[in-house]
C-alpha cells in the first residue's frame, strides 16, 4: 500500500503547499484508490508541515508549488515530492499512479514572494 498526500483547497490541488486548506490522504493498492481522508492544515510554520504529513504515513506529497525547506525535509523523510500539479486532487493521484504526473520542480525560494505562488 502507498499513501499519497495532496495539498488541497476544495478538493483541488493547491498552488502553494503551506497555505492550503488541508491535505487529502489517498491510500492506494495495486494502482487503485482504496480509501481517502481529509485532514485540516494545522497552520503554516516553517518545518512543521512536512513532518506533520510524514507522521501521517505519507509516501508521496503532491502540490502546485512548495518552499525549498519543505522539499528538503520531505527528502530527508524519504517522501517523494511532486510539484507543479494542478486540477482535481483525485485526478492528480490517478495520474501519478499511471506514471503520467511528473514533478516540474516548481519550488518557491523565498517566503516573502509567497503571493506569486498562490495564496
Amino acid at each position: 500500500m502507498i499513501r499519497i498526500a495532496v495539498a488541497s483547497d476544495n478538493e483541488m490541488v493547491t498552488e502553494h503547499f503551506g497555505h492550503c486548506e488541508g491535505f487529502i490522504l489517498f491510500d492506494a493498492e495495486d494502482n487503485k484508490i482504496v480509501k481517502n481522508e481529509t485532514i485540516e492544515n494545522p497552520g503554516h510554520r516553517p518545518g512543521f508541515l512536512p513532518n506533520f504529513i510524514a507522521d501521517h504515513g505519507a509516501n508521496v506529497i503532491i502540490s502546485g508549488s512548495m518552499g525549498g525547506g519543505a522539499v528538503d525535509i520531505f527528502n530527508q523523510r524519504n517522501i517523494e515530492v511532486i510539484v507543479g500539479a494542478t486540477g482535481k486532487a483525485r485526478d492528480a493521484v490517478e495520474a501519478y499512479m499511471k506514471g503520467s504526473l511528473k514533478s516540474t520542480g516548481s519550488i518557491c525560494h523565498e517566503h516573502k514572494h509567497h503571493d506569486e505562488c498562490g495564496k
